[in-house]
Parts: structure tokens; sequence; C-alpha cells
């Protein structure tokens, strides 16, 4: 079912997977890796293998094929909703704090993917 109301958020977002290496902030270990669904200069959306609850801090390492290097982010839970019963969760992130060269690095693989899609 998809969503026909009015589009509510700020900034477009780009379908596109790119990987994404996650922990919660308050855990030193336990890193996970999984792939975004969509992304934007917000935040994302990315598949995760445990529900999180809303408000929680995420230490986000993801690679974009516009910068060599990773880039270090903070994302907010906004929620986490369960596909596949106990394996799979859509998990909504909002973006806590980002530096200029990272948001422009985002910026341009969003407007890139964009474009191709609209191609």
């Amino acid at each position: 079912m998809s969503y026909s109301g009015p589009e509510k958020r700020k900034n477009p977002r780009a379908d596109g997977r790119f990987i994404v290496s996650y922990r919660v902030m308050e855990n030193n270990g336990n890193n996970d890796i999984t792939q975004t669904k969509n992304l934007s200069l917000g935040g994302m959306l990315l598949t995760t293998n445990c529900s999180f609850a809303p408000g929680t801090n995420l230490a986000l390492e993801i690679r974009l094929p516009f910068d060599p290097n990773s880039i270090m982010l903070i994302g907010k839970v906004l929620e986490s909703k369960e596909i596949s019963k106990d394996v799979i969760y859509d998990t909504r992130l909002v973006f806590l704090a980002i530096d200029e060269r990272h948001r422009k690095v985002i910026g341009d693989t969003v407007g890139y993917y964009i474009k191709s899609k609209k191609g």
C-alpha cells in the first residue's frame, strides 16, 4: 500500500542501497552492517535485524559513491517497524548532527540518484 497524501518531508529522498555500519551509541561494541533503503539530507531508512525504541541514538558509518572516505553520523530512531517477524525491521532515522562536507556529499548523492531515476 503506498501513501498518496501530501509530502511532509523537508528533504527529498533517493532510493539507494548504501552500506551502513551501525551501533547503539551507548554500546562500544556490537557493530552491525546493513544497507539503506533510502537516503536524504535529513535522515535515512535502513533495514535492521532488531527493533529500536524511538529516541535511540545510533552511531552510523556510511559509504557513498561521491566520497572515498566513509561518513560518520549520529542518527536518532524515529520508528522501527517489523517487516519479517523477529528478523527484519525497517528503521527510520533522523540525523542529529552533520558537518558541511558530509552534507554536500549526501546532497550530491541524493541529487544524482533522484536525477538518474527520472532519466
